[in-house]
């Protein structure tokens, strides 16, 4: 028997969302920044007797006891074992820190820690470019989920990165920023639950029409702008004017993703937007494809005590910056 558990960040994107779907970037350069945090999604793999009935016992949200790969429901744990040809019997267990369908890229997490799993039951080490690759393609060609393609470099790479996205290619970077302007990214941003969840594919239905229909190629033209000046002031602006520069900065981005679809957001979101810019955050904006989730704000020193005493009725989600993307936290034989 094997026992492998993998972890897996979740992951906050700041700017650029939307350049990051095929239908935009095989025709025009997107790119994003965002950073992964330390809430995770684990998967667990034990090795079962070939005599264990059913082969197969998958737990998550749902247990399933199957007798084979095709039996099984969850679409990513499916065509994950028939992409990689598994059909060793399996135990497979799912945990996460966080709920799922908030806007946090937890499904491609999963999908990149599961790989990475069953690349550690195999004794094999796969690199994060290949992990990041192949629960692309997993998602987008073989389930043919219409998704973006950064959570699934976000989750293997880990880090505070800007990918780059083009019709030949996929480039990955780390901002490169004094550690004082890290620490400024750290200690003022926050992020509050709104304990709204939704599907993403749903949300983004129009957005994905509209961006198909090329009547949001100004609004993301200019979000993919805002990446390299984003970028610009993580690695160069004094570290006290970094929450207000990019705050202000998120809170332009924000306005223009609105445009994107009017799923996005709705009136109670809207209001409680508004509660906090009111209370002096700079700026904010809701994770994911938006509809609900998490939102994020960036907020001056002088006006964190308001911002949270305003958002007092939304939990608050304590996070630090996480550096190493998905990793093999135990194996035994």
């Amino acid at each position: 028997m094997r026992h492998v558990i993998s972890q897996t960040p979740l992951r906050i994107s700041l700017f650029g969302g939307g350049t990051d779907y095929p239908a935009y970037y095989q025709r025009k350069p997107g790119a994003v920044l965002g950073f992964t945090i330390d809430q995770y999604i684990y998967v667990t793999l034990n090795t079962v007797s070939r005599f264990f009935s059913p082969r197969f016992r998958v737990s998550y949200s749902k247990i399933e006891e199957i007798k084979s790969v095709a039996e099984i429901q969850h679409p990513s744990i499916r065509t994950c074992l028939q992409y990689k040809g598994v059909d060793t019997p399996l135990d497979i267990h799912v945990s996460a820190d966080l709920p799922a369908k908030t806007g946090l890229g937890s499904s491609s997490s999963f999908t990149v820690g599961f790989l990475n799993a069953l690349y550690a039951l195999q004794g094999v080490r796969s690199s994060k470019k290949s992990l990041a690759d192949e629960a692309l393609h997993v998602e987008q060609t073989l389930i043919g989920e219409r998704v973006g393609s950064q959570d699934q470099y976000h989750a293997a790479f880990g880090g505070v990165n800007v990918f780059e996205f083009s019709q030949d290619k996929i480039c990955a970077r780390p901002v490169i920023m004094p550690p004082a302007n890290r620490l400024a990214l750290q200690n003022h941003l926050f992020v509050f639950y709104t304990g709204l969840t939704r599907f993403a594919h749903e949300v983004l239905k129009e957005q994905l029409a509209n961006t198909d229909a090329r009547v949001c190629d100004r609004v993301l033209e200019r979000m993919y702008e805002m990446v390299f000046e984003a970028e610009d002031i993580l690695s160069k602006a004094p570290a006290a004017e970094v929450p207000l520069l990019l705050g202000s900065l998120l809170h332009e981005s924000w306005k223009l993703k609105k445009q994107l679809s009017n799923q996005i957001s709705n009136p109670w979101i809207d209001e409680v937007y508004e509660k906090a810019i009111e209370s002096g955050a700079a700026g904010g904006k809701l994770c994911g494809a938006g509809g609900g989730g998490f939102l994020v704000f960036l907020v001056p020193s002088h006006a964190i005590g308001k911002v949270k005493e305003a958002l007092s009725d939304l939990p608050e989600v304590p996070f630090h910056l996480e550096p190493h993307g998905s990793t093999i936290l135990y194996m035994k034989e």
